[in-house]
């Protein structure tokens, strides 16, 4: 298990944004550089954990429990084959493009080692947005990419540390429960039946999934 890149986004002037002034961080591209992470501070004012690394739209993006997003290459790879072209490491938005791990089947909570230092802890897959469709310029992206269920994982920044591409990825922590990555993507998005069982992540899901699954269960019940 590795880190095959780490990637990213400076920001540009799109059309298809309707952050102001148009501008969006969401082409990333590989750095050889080292990079430094660290929680970025609560959403709304923290951008991302990647020093160097531009998030625009701080109502959508970025803050302590989305500081980093990580995409598996196994992924990247199938869709190229679904969609018949090539998507180099960052295609999808990812600060950390992987080898030899399920991302999207990883434990909410699970914490990985990236290099010497830094450990972060997944929260939640990614939502997929208009901004992502148009910049992958793919129609219907949006629910394709939904109807798959594989979204990548969103984590949080639990000890801060320098990373660079080739580092090693170890999982250090898996927790006592069954709520993976897709799981809680599933139920956030077309099977909100699904949500009574994301409680069992506790804390460790990102805080608006949390809300929506006990909100859920306090209105039909477990």
């Amino acid at each position: 298990m590795k880190l095959l890149s780490v990637n990213l986004g400076r920001p540009r002037v799109v059309p298809y944004t309707d952050h102001p002034g148009g501008l969006t961080g969401i082409d990333k591209r590989p750095t050889d550089e080292p990079v430094r992470v660290t929680a970025p501070g609560p959403k709304g004012t923290g951008a991302s954990g990647l020093a160097g690394d531009a998030v625009c739209d701080k109502r959508h993006h970025g803050g302590d429990d989305q500081a980093v997003y990580a995409v598996a290459r196994e992924d990247l790879d199938d869709w190229e084959r679904e969609l018949g072209r090539t998507l180099g490491n960052g295609a999808f938005g990812e600060n950390l493009t992987t080898s030899g791990l399920d991302v999207s089947g990883a434990l909410i909570g699970e914490r990985w080692r990236v290099g010497p230092e830094l450990v972060l802890e997944i929260t939640c897959g990614r939502i997929p947005c208009r901004t992502f469709q148009d910049h992958l310029g793919e129609r219907g992206w949006v629910k394709r990419f939904t109807r798959k269920g594989a979204p990548g994982a969103y984590l949080r920044v639990i000890e801060p540390g320098e990373i660079r591409s080739g580092d090693p990825v170890e999982i250090v922590h898996r927790p006592d429960h069954d709520v993976t990555v897709a799981l809680q993507f599933r139920a956030g998005t077309t099977e909100r039946e699904l949500l009574p069982r994301l409680l069992p992540a506790g804390a460790a899901l990102h805080p608006e999934a949390l809300a929506a699954a006990q909100k859920y269960v306090e209105r039909y019940g477990a």
